[in-house]
């Protein structure tokens, strides 16, 4: 497989919320606005980048027997680094995401990308993988966020944008909204794929 191709399969063939359904605990429940999905798309990609590096510079040294725990608290430390710093820097948004940001320990996706990728590809390879899945997860989060914020709130990053006529659709910004939105979403993309096989 081409390094492009590495690159790009997150984002679109193999994008992880819409195409492989992956990741569904933090995309429901952050996507309430595109601030939110924003930051959770970045924290994840930021440990998905450096969950891949070592786990691809390790990956000749970790025995078979224990790579799942060694992946774990490889993902785990990169995780607490994403946490610390949103704490410091970010402390309104770290709140907003509340307990989702440690549980990115336990997503699919990166523990996926490592097990699947990076523990059998060298390094350079790894780091577009896992770049091409955190640009796909982060764009997927704030399609959805940018959504159900408008409809739901009538704002785009805290700003009013359909004015003060506009009648917010409450539901969007609650979690059946989140399931709505995603399922439109989710057909939409399905379709286009069905398209471009024919």
């Amino acid at each position: 497989m081409s390094l492009k191709q590495d690159f790009t399969r997150g984002i679109f063939a193999e994008n992880p919320t819409f195409r492989l359904i992956l990741g569904m605990c933090p995309t429901l429940a952050v996507s309430t606005s595109l601030i939110n999905a924003i930051g959770m798309g970045a924290a994840t990609t930021f440990v998905l980048l450096g969950s891949n590096i070592l786990v691809s510079l390790f990956r000749k040294l970790i025995p078979s027997n224990i790579r799942i725990p060694a992946f774990i608290v490889i993902i785990a430390t990169f995780v607490t680094v994403v946490e610390l710093i949103m704490q410091a820097y970010f402390p309104a948004l770290n709140k907003s995401l509340g307990i989702f940001i440690p549980l990115i320990v336990v997503n699919c996706i990166i523990l996926g990308r490592a097990e699947a990728f990076a523990s059998k590809n060298p390094v350079f390879p790894s780091i577009l993988d896992a770049l091409g899945m955190g640009i796909g997860f982060t764009g997927a989060l704030a399609l959805l966020g940018a959504t159900r914020e408008i409809l739901g709130a009538g704002t785009i990053w805290g700003y009013h944008l359909l004015g003060a006529g506009f009648n917010p659709v409450i539901i969007m910004i609650l979690p059946p909204g989140a399931f709505i939105a995603l399922g439109l979403f989710l057909g939409f993309f399905n379709s286009l794929a069905k398209k471009r096989k024919m």
